[in-house]
């Protein structure tokens, strides 16, 4: 049963290490989980879950999973009746560890229909039926890491009604990004310097505290040449076909990059489906206002990071051939591909960020494209997740190999 709870929660999307799972089954064999299903679902949720951002898909993981065995709501009324009593806490001797024989789902689910059918009273400190203390699989305040809890103090909150609750939708991280999420994580970019020249204009509150105290209490002011951020963005965006459909979260986006005024510099240009010999200055493409693709090379210097915006499918020879552009009456003499491996080799620095969810990358009409210009770029998706791995890259230099 485990194993395959393993292989649930990777489907879900929940990066679980083998030594995490290692670590869950020694605190199952050390009684952690308390004997019941919520305690089960809490301890894997503090062991294998790193982050507030994977508790949503945990709770979705763990209620299909465990869903099925939602029965002890269903138990007759003198079923609750005998297990109405609060024990002590009991004592788990390494005897009962020793002992403790692991079910897996089917099996505690036949073993409780088989119960139910066969008990006529209730029982205390047993190992077989439904009761309280002892060792059986079913009941509460005993020791049986691998059975379900049937009331107690959880009888109104079972471990599946807490995952079913879905609580912490908010919390994803993979989900489509909003213009405050945007500007959240480009803040992230900033990376500041100290100017060796100008002004000094910003109060050195540390300095100062120092210089007053070597005079005695006599306050000395001390100035410092203000902190500036010295990063410098190069935006490119795909315009027009098919990223209509994402027009709103690029607007988004663009409205957000444009309300950040904490880089050095930020230029923004756009193409549509790749790029050729030209960059547009405008989301129409006009071919009357662009600059050179290779002025844009020869002009913005190697520091600034490169963030190319676009879904990156296309026909096959708009990226392979020369003359594969689409727009009718102009050719190009190199293949887009060669355009983008210039680009990768001079920005080092330098992301594409697809809004086109990860998982419809490898079998979507388009995907040799994305697949060729992921071989080039690093290449994250449009969500809080995929942005925020784009700009850790953006921040330490890539190897280039193209």
């Amino acid at each position: 049963m485990f194993t395959k709870f393993y292989y649930t929660l990777k489907d879900f999307g929940i990066p679980v290490s083998f030594n995490e799972w290692q670590l869950l089954l020694e605190a199952l064999e050390a009684g952690m989980a308390g004997s019941s299903l919520t305690g089960f679902y809490y301890l894997c949720r503090a062991v294998l879950v790193k982050t507030e951002a994977h508790y949503d898909r945990f709770d979705q993981a763990f209620a299909s999973f465990f869903g099925d065995i939602e029965t002890p709501e269903g138990l007759p009324e003198k079923i609750w009746e005998w297990l109405d009593k609060e024990l002590p806490e009991m004592e788990v001797t390494e005897a009962m560890r020793a002992n403790h024989q692991q079910l897996d789902l089917d099996e505690l689910k036949r073993l409780l229909e088989e119960r139910l059918a066969e008990q006529n009273e209730e029982h205390h400190g047993g190992n077989r039926w439904i009761g309280t203390g002892g060792t059986s699989p079913f009941g509460h305040s005993g020791y049986h890491p691998g059975g379900i809890r049937i009331g107690g103090n959880t009888r109104s909150l079972s471990a599946v009604k807490v995952a079913g609750m879905r609580k912490y939708q908010e919390f994803r991280t993979d989900e489509t990004l909003g213009v405050r999420q945007f500007q959240v994580a480009l803040r992230k970019l900033r990376q500041f310097t100290t100017r060796l020249d100008g002004a000094r204009t910003e109060l050195d509150l540390d300095g100062t505290i120092d210089k007053t105290c070597n005079n005695a209490g006599r306050l000395e002011l001390v100035w410092e040449r203000p902190r500036e951020n010295g990063i410098k963005v190069l935006l490119l965006m795909d315009s027009g076909g098919s990223m209509l459909s994402y027009s709103r979260l690029c607007n988004q986006l663009f409205t957000a990059v444009n309300r950040s005024n904490h880089f050095k510099d930020l230029k923004i240009f756009y193409f549509h489906n790749c790029i050729y010999d030209w960059l547009y200055h405008g989301p129409r493409c006009s071919l009357t206002d662009y600059t050179e693709t290779e002025y844009v090379l020869k002009t913005y210097d190697s520091d600034y990071r490169l963030i190319i915006v676009g879904d990156a499918s296309m026909s096959s020879y708009e990226l392979m051939r020369p003359g594969g552009i689409i727009e009718w009456g102009l050719y190009n003499d190199k293949p887009g591909i060669d355009w983008l491996k210039r680009m990768r080799q001079h920005f080092e620095y330098s992301v594409w960020l697809n809004p086109i969810p990860k998982n419809y990358w490898n079998w979507m009409e388009g995907t040799f494209t994305i697949s060729k210009i992921a071989e080039i770029f690093p290449m994250e998706s449009l969500t809080v997740e995929g942005l925020e791995t784009a700009i850790n890259k953006l921040r330490s230099r890539q190897a280039v190999q193209v």
